[in-house]
């Protein structure tokens, strides 16, 4: 698996396959087939997918140690900058198909609006990460702060499980809410364990130094 995911083409592959939720949407607006409500279902889509890219980046590291497949933290990037592509994209969405692109009445909106409030700070601090997302950023920042920057991704999609949530709260329907919500505690549990937990019995042991035998 390794190897596969070494490959050159590995990367290519993940792009294309990021897209088609993309292309999906935008065919479907096309063609007119995204139901009675359109600007609904494309809202809701494209905050559907930031959700999924988010945790699919959170459970790089999870897989990573628990397959030994360790080239997978080479896609981490990339499913990062995409999770960023569609906040945008639902951002917009909600910016155009729902407030007619008056950014004056947006402004005022965001405040009054929980859920629209936390998903703009969902992007806001989204931000800084995607415009790091990039060699020179990390040699800029150094490894350290850059480290420490991205380590915000943790409240990221806390808020954007409580946007969900409070978008589902009108229609009180959280059965969708509830699978997101666990995937989220296991990936963010297992950090916790990893970070705070019991160490494991079987760590290997630094090898004892041979002492010096005397003349």
């Amino acid at each position: 698996m390794n190897k596969l995911l070494l490959h050159p083409a590995a990367k290519p592959l993940l792009f294309g396959l990021a897209l088609i939720p993309f292309a999906h949407l935008l065919w479907g607006a096309l063609a007119n087939t995204l139901g009675a409500n359109p600007a609904e279902a494309l809202i809701r889509g494209t905050g559907d997918w930031v959700l999924r890219f988010l945790c699919l980046t959170l459970a790089i590291t999870p897989l990573r140690d628990w397959t030994g497949w360790t080239a997978l933290i080479r896609l981490r990037r990339m499913l990062g900058v995409f999770t960023y592509f569609y906040v945008v994209l639902h951002f917009f969405s909600y910016a155009w198909l729902d407030m007619g692109l008056d950014w004056g009445d947006i402004v005022r909106d965001i405040p009054k609006r929980p859920f629209v409030l936390v998903g703009t700070l969902a992007l806001l601090l989204m931000t800084p990460l995607a415009a790091t997302s990039f060699n020179r950023a990390i040699k800029a920042l150094g490894a350290k702060r850059w480290k420490a920057l991205h380590k915000s991704v943790y409240a990221i999609v806390l808020l954007g499980l409580l946007h969900f949530f409070w978008m589902r709260a009108a229609k009180h329907n959280f059965a969708e809410w509830s699978v997101y919500a666990a995937v989220v505690t296991v990936l963010l549990g297992w950090r916790l364990w990893r970070r705070f937990g019991p160490k494991r019995l079987n760590a290997p042991q630094p090898a004892a130094r041979p002492q010096r035998q005397g003349a």
